[in-house]
């Protein structure tokens, strides 16, 4: 097979993205630098009031990462040692790692097989009166069942983090995803929707308590300076970041609709090719394609295709959490959720990101066509 003339087409590229806003990036760094405030101070103030505001929260607290959101969460709902925490199969291991951080028990859930989010209809079988907490990962960019959920925490009287690192902008029923639950996290990871130019996350929540809790455990257990009442950590989010992602989120709504286009482009080109899985959709559901992600039987033969194409892919994700060595002792096996490892086995993520051009676009969908013409 010969190599594709055409440029690379990087899985993924922040390059023409910040380009289209160069001039405003280097000047909201340089008013941060001007003001010479780097920590705490009126550009996280004004981030966390618009987004907030964004996510149709009373309150958003900034933090250092994704994965501090939800440990800080979690601590924030008083979930500890000798608790259990639903969480689903198939997802980043951050959502399991954060449930283990803070003393707790991950206890898994399979993976619904048309949305690849955790399969609603196995939650309550998996409830034991040690569960305190659901985390509901809105996977790819497409919320989770929420009414669902929000049903089953209320019977066992349990508490919902959702993870949102992945659906900046998603809605189910109308709602923005990151505010079901009584708290929520999210990162700001620099290939996120919502990304910074460095790490970051959020903890959104309508709760006064449990987000001045945050605000005081992100900040080594302080409020005020040198009186520590709680064991905090430090997991803030700096001035630098937190202006970039307010300028960036005068722009989300467009960069959204510029990935549902992109996503709708490659719906209607692969639509009966080959063997091809589409991303699910829900009318209920409203996708922001933070991934773009379809199913193939052939995958790995479909991947080395592309790369020799000169079109990177990547597979979210390769192995589930509880077959990591990390969970081992968890004593989970092949086999034990075997959704999730038809999706680890089949599932690849194709280029997708702020100013793809059509032509690149077209050339992805035409690999993948002469793919399957020559099989």
């Amino acid at each position: 097979m010969t190599p594709h003339p055409l440029p690379k087409i990087p899985f993924f590229s922040l390059q023409r993205q910040h380009a289209m806003i160069e001039n405003e990036l280097i000047d909201v760094m340089r008013q941060v630098t001007d003001r010479n405030w780097f920590v705490l101070g009126e550009e996280l103030k004004n981030f966390e009031a618009n987004y907030a505001a964004f996510s149709q929260t009373k309150y958003a607290a900034g933090v250092g990462s994704g994965f501090d959101a939800l440990t800080l969460s979690l601590r924030a709902l008083n979930i500890g040692v000798g608790d259990e925490v639903i969480v689903p199969v198939n997802t980043f291991i951050a959502t399991w790692l954060a449930v283990t951080h803070v003393g707790a028990v991950p206890v898994p859930v399979d993976a619904d097989p048309l949305s690849g989010n955790i399969d609603v209809d196995k939650i309550a079988g998996v409830i034991s009166t040690r569960t305190k907490a659901i985390i509901p990962v809105h996977l790819y960019g497409l919320s989770c069942e929420m009414d669902k959920i929000a049903e089953i925490a209320r019977a066992s009287d349990l508490k919902i983090i959702e993870d949102n690192a992945q659906a900046h902008g998603a809605t189910f029923n109308g709602q923005r995803t990151g505010s079901f639950g009584h708290c929520n996290a999210t990162s700001f990871y620099p290939s996120k929707i919502l990304g910074a130019c460095g790490d970051g996350g959020a903890v959104t929540t309508n709760d006064t308590v449990i987000y001045n809790t945050v605000c005081k455990l992100r900040s080594y257990g302080s409020v005020e300076k040198h009186h520590h009442e709680v064991l905090g950590v430090n997991s803030r989010l700096d001035e630098l970041q937190a202006a970039v992602l307010d300028l960036k989120m005068q722009h989300l709504d467009k960069w959204i609709n510029e990935r549902r286009g992109m996503a709708a482009f490659y719906i209607d080109a692969l639509t009966g090719v080959g063997d091809i899985v589409l991303p699910y959709s829900s009318p209920r559901c409203r996708h922001v394609f933070h991934l773009f992600v379809v199913r193939t039987k052939r995958r790995d033969d479909l991947k080395k295709f592309l790369d020799v194409s000169g079109i990177e892919t990547a597979i979210h994700y390769p192995m589930p959490p509880y077959l990591q060595p990390a969970y081992a002792a968890l004593g989970y096996k092949q086999g034990d959720f075997p959704v999730s490892e038809d999706l680890s086995r089949t599932s690849l993520s194709l280029p997708l990101w702020i100013g793809m051009r059509a032509e690149e676009l077209e050339e992805v969908t035409r690999a993948i066509r002469d793919f399957y013409s020559r099989a």
